[in-house]
């Protein structure tokens, strides 16, 4: 039980609840709109603690509410074969990324998180609907995901380019939610790699990781439910607009 709750035990009370708090409004925003669990939270405990940190606190409810949203459909080995390449090289560019920049705690690394997360705080404001041609899926594909893999390596954000790559194939809602726990999944399986590799990701980390769980999930089902009464259009346009304030923010201050 030490190893769960000697993480916490150094964080204090203070810090220990705005854990908490963070990923139960993360789940909460992944459970309206399908996605923003690592996003939101990497976002807010960037406020108060080092990048690194951050992200080893997500590995383990990242990969579970990824896994549940993989599980829904039925086009997982269609979209294996349509987004293998894709796939492979945003595991590669995570494990390169993490040898070459990691996320340090040096002063850059706030600064590189609130740059990404304003970046897709524009992109879901005012970024235009695109459209990929399927013979160009080839190369565009590896190409979005070395890229998502260098910058999931470097700030803990799993979005930029992949998700505006997805959202262009055309993929239906269930092939898309489907697309989007596939690409987080393997996201955070290479992130996890790399902190390995970096010695963030001790026993400590990972059973902090593991009870942080509980609130993601019981922010999904919250947002689940408020799914079904508030328009999800405002909703999404609310999330980005935090999204890019808070952005700014860690730009600027991080």
């Amino acid at each position: 039980m030490m190893t769960f709750t000697a993480f916490y035990q150094d964080l204090g009370p203070l810090l220990t609840a705005l854990v908490f708090a963070s990923f139960l409004l993360a789940g909460a925003v992944k459970g309206v709109i399908g996605l923003g669990l690592p996003t939101v939270a990497m976002g807010l405990l960037g406020l108060a603690m080092p990048p690194a940190q951050a992200a080893a606190l997500l590995i383990v409810p990242s990969t579970v509410t990824n896994l549940w949203q993989l599980a829904a459909g039925g086009h997982l080995q269609a979209l294996l074969r349509r987004l293998g390449p894709m796939l492979a090289m945003i595991f590669i560019g995570t494990l390169l990324g993490s040898m070459w920049l990691g996320i340090s705690s040096g002063p850059w690394a706030a600064h590189a998180l609130g740059g990404a997360l304003m970046l897709y705080a524009v992109y879901g404001l005012a970024g235009p609907a695109l459209r990929v041609a399927r013979k160009r899926e080839g190369w565009l594909g590896p190409v979005c995901g070395l890229a998502t893999g260098v910058i999931s390596a470097a700030t803990g954000v799993f979005v930029m380019p992949a998700v505006p790559y997805l959202q262009s194939l055309g993929l239906n809602r269930d092939e898309m939610i489907q697309a989007l726990g596939l690409a987080f999944t393997v996201s955070t399986l290479a992130l996890a790699f790399g902190l390995a590799g970096q010695g963030v990701l001790g026993g400590p980390a990972l059973g902090a990781s593991l009870l942080v769980v509980v609130p993601a999930l019981l922010g999904m089902q919250a947002g689940q439910w408020l799914r079904r009464r508030v328009s999800a259009q405002v909703f999404r346009r609310c999330f980005f607009v935090g999204l890019m304030l808070l952005g700014v923010h860690l730009l600027i201050n991080g």
